[in-house]
């Protein structure tokens, strides 16, 4: 009887309860995990459990989430324990698997910088010779050091690394910067900067042709909600006999939309404006006459 059941099962149920799903490791907690879990509601791709888990799923996207510490993320992928992973680029380059950075997201940016005590004059890099310095990084550091030709003591501790010269454990320090405020209240300047990081998707090369299929339609949704935090959609009304250069300042993705207005001599522009170049095109605009300026934000952007 229940052979007989299971044969009348529509296909589409087979279908769902076999298909593969894209293992994604991210962060299992802090703004990392918290940024990329925001991008996947943005991609409409929702937990099918409320409390945060080792492991969840999602009910309307083939992809399972593994919840991991950012330093082990990328051995992860590198085994194909996950298919993919979000971690910062400084994570990818300390543990240097070989993986392969897929995608920049452009969100948990920091940089990895060395800082000295602040009334320590600074003469440039060459200070560090002989000197201990503390980090959680001491590959990136080692790598750094080896190709100025600097010999330094490197102490690699966890937690956190800017006390260390304030306790006499090391003459500075090498970690990750963002606003630069911790370093301040620790009496430290930044000095040197190595390298600059942000929030990456890596992968693994192994990936199936199926896997790889599932995501380049993740991509395709990122990639829509990147665009459209990235541009704005700009709504004004226009001078005729100025119309052709406004439209030169905002061009769009083809071509803006043009409208007459009621009111003779004038017309309604519509374009999309990267929010890079916001406020500069937007004052080049008013200078040419453009008048009722509105800018909104954009939910979805495909081109």
């Amino acid at each position: 009887m229940f052979h007989q059941k299971a044969c009348e099962l529509p296909q589409a149920f087979f279908f769902v309860i076999t298909m593969e799903k894209l293992k994604i490791a991210i962060q299992k907690s802090g703004r990392l995990s918290e940024k990329s879990m925001k991008l996947f509601e943005s991609c409409g791709i929702s937990q099918d459990n409320g409390k945060r888990k080792l492991v969840a799923t999602s009910p309307d996207f083939p992809v399972e989430w593994l919840f991991l510490r950012d330093d082990d993320i990328p051995q992860y992928v590198y085994d194909s324990v996950a298919d993919i992973g979000i971690v910062g680029e400084n994570e990818v380059a300390e543990k240097a698997y070989a993986v392969e950075i897929i995608e920049k997201l452009g969100f948990a940016r920091c940089r990895l910088s060395l800082a000295i005590p602040r009334e320590v004059e600074f003469p440039g890099v060459e200070w560090f010779s002989g000197k201990r310095v503390a980090t959680s990084y001491p590959n990136i550091l080692k790598k750094f050091f080896d190709e100025k030709g600097i010999s330094a003591d490197i102490h690699q501790i966890s937690g956190s690394v800017e006390i260390s010269t304030g306790i006499g454990l090391a003459d500075g320090i090498f970690d990750i910067v963002s606003s630069g405020s911790t370093l301040m209240s620790n009496g430290l300047k930044e000095v040197y900067t190595t390298m600059r990081s942000e929030a990456v998707i890596i992968g693994s090369r192994e990936l199936s042709e199926s896997k790889r299929k599932i995501l380049q339609k993740l991509l395709f949704r990122i990639r829509a909600v990147e665009k459209s935090r990235r541009n704005k959609y700009v709504v004004l009304n226009a001078p005729n006999d100025k119309l052709e250069e406004i439209i030169g300042l905002i061009p769009g993705m083809k071509s803006p939309t043009v409208m007459n207005l009621a009111e003779e001599g004038w017309s309604s522009v519509h374009s999309v404006l990267q929010e890079d170049e916001f406020w500069e095109v937007i004052d080049a605009l008013k200078a040419k006459g453009a008048q009722g300026i509105l800018v909104m934000p954009i939910e979805k952007m495909i081109v």
